[in-house]
């Protein structure tokens, strides 16, 4: 069955444009246009992915997203945002309440299509492919590639699927440094002009669900992220 995307879009003409090219290439499509509408809407039928704006009418975009993540029925829900160039505090605040990605006004149709894509193949890609399953241990950090489960000092991790493949490849390739681009297309599964930002607010949440063990996650200015083979202050 083709996968239902919902989007939230005031503007007329643009859901509508929108729309069209997603049910080009046979996605089923329903739009809404302010953000009560689009949770009532998500309550009816809970959509495989959702696209995004942030100038809604009654309810704003980032209170629409706040509220998905705060539902376990749908804070693994994909989004992507639309929005104004403008709106660069509002797109950093969406990437860091869980936003998988975001294109800013004017865009093309043609480009948004192959996002909605790129984020509905890597969401779809659980557990990630790994036939037999590793288990992979630094630190207190454990990844289970079979069960696509992630522990700190055995407690498991509530890990949307992107922050679960970021965290895999991390520790798989842990000591190594990982530029911006390489998670993108490690991680992320495209070589999509997605910017940096995306990574470094993934890592960023990524970072507070890992608690105690946020230490081991680095940054490496002017490279990228590595994860530690040794515990923080020490090597």
């Amino acid at each position: 069955m083709s996968a239902y995307v919902l989007v939230v879009e005031d503007e007329v003409d643009i859901a509508a444009l929108v729309a069209y090219h997603l049910a080009r290439e046979s996605y089923r499509v329903r739009t809404v246009d302010d953000g009560v509408a689009a949770l009532r809407t998500m309550d009816a039928e809970r959509p495989d992915l959702v696209v995004l704006d942030l100038m809604l009418p009654s309810l704003s975009g980032l209170d629409v997203l706040r509220e998905m993540r705060q539902r376990q029925d749908l804070e693994a829900v994909p989004v992507i945002l639309l929005t104004a160039r403008k709106e660069e505090q509002d797109r950093i605040e969406g990437l860091q309440l869980g936003a998988d990605d975001y294109v800013p006004k004017p865009f093309s149709p043609r480009e948004l299509v192959l996002r909605v894509g790129a984020v509905l193949r890597r969401v779809q890609q659980q557990p990630p492919a790994d036939s037999g399953g590793r288990l992979l241990r630094t630190g207190p950090v454990a990844v289970d590639t079979g069960a696509a489960v992630a522990r700190v000092e055995g407690h498991p991790l509530d890990l949307t699927p992107t922050e679960f493949r970021l965290l895999m490849v991390l520790v798989e390739r842990r000591g190594r440094v990982q530029s911006r681009r390489q998670l993108l297309e490690s991680a992320w599964d495209t070589t999509a002009d997605i910017t940096t930002r995306t990574v470094d607010m993934h890592v960023q949440r990524l970072r507070r669900k890992l608690g105690p063990a946020a230490g081991w996650l680095e940054t490496v200015r002017g490279f990228g992220y590595r994860f530690r083979t040794e515990p923080p202050g020490q090597g």
